[in-house]
């Protein structure tokens, strides 16, 4: 149930789930890129991102997608504050809270992974309660800002040195490495 559309693909390069879903707006320093225009892709990024109660896509309505975008803005307000040491806005931490407090998903041993009465709103929660961790707990620390000039991925840093600058090899470290290759091979051609 993937997107056909790159553009509209869902990077999974955070290493959190709250950093996951913050990277649903894309390129948020240029022209911002909406990789949720519609309570479909919700249902879609939900399903991708692991956080669906059993096969079925989670049913969303037009409400949560908007709860979520709003929750996605707050998180990544959050979050960047945390990253700069500086305190959050009241209004962030308040709607961040509200939804952390709400029944999140409950993990099930099996075949079924999560359980939970209103499964998106649920799934929000657990975003929610991700984020609360992250923005609160030591790891703040490691998270990072993608090293591309044009992306705004942040991301957790797990390698060994703590050196990591991209958000993916894949996808900003080769188009530095491509871009680099370029610039020296023009430079060569003009000596």
């Amino acid at each position: 149930m993937t997107s056909t559309d790159p553009a509209l693909a869902f990077p999974f390069v955070g290493g959190r789930p709250c950093l996951d879903f913050v990277a649903t707006l894309g390129k948020r320093h240029a022209t911002p890129k909406e990789r949720l225009p519609d309570p479909a892709a919700l249902a879609r990024w939900l399903t991708e991102a692991e956080l669906t109660v059993g096969e079925e896509p989670a049913h969303v309505t037009a409400r949560d997608l908007a709860d979520a975008r709003v929750l996605r803005e707050a998180v990544n307000r959050l979050v960047r504050a945390a990253m700069a040491g500086r305190e959050p806005e009241a209004a962030d931490v308040a709607l961040v809270n509200d939804a952390a407090a709400k029944p999140d998903l409950a993990p099930q041993f099996g075949e079924t992974r999560w359980t939970a009465r209103h499964p998106a709103r649920a799934a929000l929660s657990t975003v929610a309660r991700d984020a609360v961790l992250l923005a609160g707990g030591p790891l703040i620390e490691r998270v990072k800002e993608c090293g591309n000039p044009d992306c705004s991925l942040l991301f957790l840093d797990d390698s060994q040195a703590r050196r990591r600058r991209w958000c993916s090899m894949d996808r900003c470290g080769n188009l530095a490495k491509v871009s680099g290759y370029r610039s020296r091979s023009r430079a060569a051609t003009t000596r």
